[in-house]
Formats: C-alpha cells, sequence, structure tokens
C-alpha cells in the first residue's frame, strides 16, 4: 500500500505576537545600469518563484519590462545576477500604448498580469493588462469598472493607481486577482481605498468591487503593493505596503494587515487594519517601497517577505532589496 505525501501547510507568514514585529535580515542594491549600460530601475512590482529562486522585477518604464535576477537565497552575502530581460510590448491583435506605467504583478500559468496606472487621458487609460510571459506580448488589455474611469470630479486621480495586484489561490475556489486604488477616487472619501477582484472566463476577465481598506487620511498617504497572506488558513488576510512622501526627502513606509474581505462583504464596507508595522524603524532605509513579495524560507524554517524600492530613475533615489523576517516567540503555536 502506498500512502500519499501528507501536503504540509506553509509556516504562518505573521509575527507572533503581532507587536513582536519584522526582522530586517538582509538588503542589497540593484545596478543602476543593465549589461547594455541602459538606465535600469523603476521597480514598482515584484514576483519571486522559490523552485528556481529567481526574482521577477516589473520596472515601470514607459514602455514596461520585467527583468529576472537569481541569487536571492544569499541577499546581501553576493551580488543579484541578471537572467534576462523581457521588454513588453503590444501585438497585431492587442496594441499597446505609447506609454505605460506597470505597477502591479502576478505571474500566472502562462501569463504576466500587470496593473497599468493611468494619467486620466484617453490615451493613457488605467488598465489590467495580459502579456504572453514568454514572448511579452500583450494578449488582453482590460477596462476598470466604470466607478475607476475618469469622468469630471470621478474616478482614479492622475497617477494615483492602481499600484499593486495580487493572487488570491484558495482550495475548492476559482483564482482571483486583487487590485487597489493607490489613493482614494475622486468621489470618495479621505482616508480609504477600493478592493476590486478580477474573475476570469475563458475569453474574458470580470472585475467585482469587494471592499474598502482605511488607509492613514493625512495627505500624501497611498497603497502601493498587496499580499495575500496564510490563504489556506482559517483566517486568510491581506498585507498591504503604504506609503508617504513629504518633499523634500521623508518617507513614512507601513505594512498593514487586514481581514481578507469574503463573498458576503459589501463593497461599501471599510475595513480597518488589525496591526500596522513601522518599516523604517524596522530597519528599511527611508526610500521609496513599492513592492512586495514572498520570499525565500529560512534556514531556521521562518518565512519571509522580500520588498524592492522604485528610484525613479533618479540620482537621489536607490534600488533597494530588503528581506523582512517576522519575529515569533515561544508561547506562540505553530499555527498562529
Amino acid at each position: 500500500m502506498v500512502v500519499p505525501p501528507v501536503a504540509v501547510a506553509p509556516p504562518p507568514l505573521l509575527p507572533c505576537p503581532a507587536e513582536a514585529g519584522w526582522e530586517l535580515v538582509a538588503r542589497a542594491r540593484l545596478p543602476r545600469r543593465d549589461a547594455n549600460g541602459q538606465a535600469s530601475g523603476g521597480f514598482s512590482a515584484a514576483g519571486y518563484q522559490s523552485d528556481t529562486d529567481a526574482l521577477l522585477l516589473l520596472s515601470d518604464a514607459p514602455q514596461g519590462r520585467v527583468s529576472a535576477w537569481s541569487g536571492v537565497r544569499r541577499l546581501g552575502r553576493v551580488p543579484l545576477q541578471p537572467l534576462f530581460q523581457l521588454d513588453l510590448t503590444g501585438s497585431p491583435r492587442a496594441p499597446l500604448p505609447a506609454e505605460i506605467d506597470g505597477e502591479g504583478l502576478v505571474v500566472l500559468g502562462e501569463r504576466l498580469w500587470v496593473a497599468s496606472e493611468g494619467r486620466r487621458r484617453t490615451a493613457r487609460v488605467a488598465q489590467l493588462l495580459a502579456f504572453d510571459r514568454d514572448s511579452g506580448q500583450l494578449e488582453h488589455a482590460y477596462a476598470l469598472p466604470a466607478d475607476w474611469r475618469p469622468a469630471p470630479g470621478r474616478g482614479l486621480g492622475a497617477n494615483q493607481g492602481p499600484e499593486s495586484l495580487a493572487l488570491l489561490r484558495r482550495p475548492g475556489q476559482a483564482d482571483r486577482l486583487l487590485m487597489a486604488a493607490e489613493s482614494p477616487l475622486l468621489q470618495d472619501p479621505p482616508g480609504q481605498v477600493r478592493l476590486l477582484g478580477w474573475t476570469f472566463g475563458p475569453t474574458s476577465a470580470v472585475a467585482r468591487p469587494l471592499a474598502r481598506l482605511a488607509i492613514p487620511a493625512g495627505a500624501g498617504w497611498g497603497l502601493t503593493d498587496l499580499l495575500v497572506v496564510d490563504a489556506a488558513s482559517p483566517a486568510p488576510g491581506l498585507l498591504a505596503l503604504l506609503r508617504r512622501f513629504q518633499a523634500p526627502d521623508q518617507w513614512q513606509i507601513l505594512l498593514a494587515h487586514y481581514p481578507l474581505p469574503d463573498g458576503e462583504t459589501e463593497p461599501d464596507v471599510v475595513l480597518q487594519p488589525l496591526r500596522q508595522w513601522d518599516l523604517i524603524e524596522a530597519g528599511l532605509p527611508p526610500d521609496n517601497w513599492e513592492a512586495l513579495t514572498p520570499g525565500p524560507a529560512q534556514a531556521d524554517g521562518r518565512p519571509s517577505l522580500l520588498l524592492a524600492s522604485d528610484d525613479n530613475f533618479s540620482a537621489f533615489q536607490d534600488n533597494h532589496l530588503a528581506l523582512l523576517v517576522p519575529r515569533r516567540s515561544v508561547p506562540c503555536p505553530p499555527s498562529q
């Protein structure tokens, strides 16, 4: 009799207790020039593949580009090595605008899903874009719901998102993509951003409003990335990377933990964070942190978060990478 292997749930990706916070275990910088001497940066989203130890970084350069890097497991000890670079392009059946602003990335099967930020102009609207993973050619472009589109006094503000995209995969359920606005829509109250869930049909993707996430109401705050955590557990959640810039050079970076809205949550419900952590206090250098992805498991079994910053191709900023692990105290049971 052959006994099938028992699936082992990954360890929970949160500190326990919550106030224990996060430990910065590694940092690195990526080069500002690629192998051809061209400017490299603008990293606005990330996806880590643990089976190959490969990190995919989406650049918000005008035409869009995905670069791959190896060596994340040795981050901070040896330089990361470039694997390849993939330019995002249009195709005869799906022309690409002259400029896109790729801000969110999910790798799903043979596709790269990208959240494209808009400028309230017909030639540069916010969309969900699906690219072929191998060629980088655009396959489909999906419009955002009507409430999100530019109209007098309504819709996304210029350069205000969407900046995030996350995969929601739960046992027995169809995959969904979660997308959040960076800032409140023009018609919405301050301090809350809308959340969408995208589902897939044979030839289309459909967006459904899920809930709103409460963010700090002060000027300059925005949501820059999302990550579903502990999806297979009874209490899955969302991690959101929150950023604030105040001229001339003041940065604030928070990591917020929210409950995951279910099918019964009304779209107008505002979800408050269960916990927030100050990542500058945790050791991140003050900069434009925009990307969030699960990182490699550590030698002691703890999971990790990998974060990347967007240098905006500016000499005054940098392309940082940082690896955070959740602190856990002895009384915390393995399941929490």
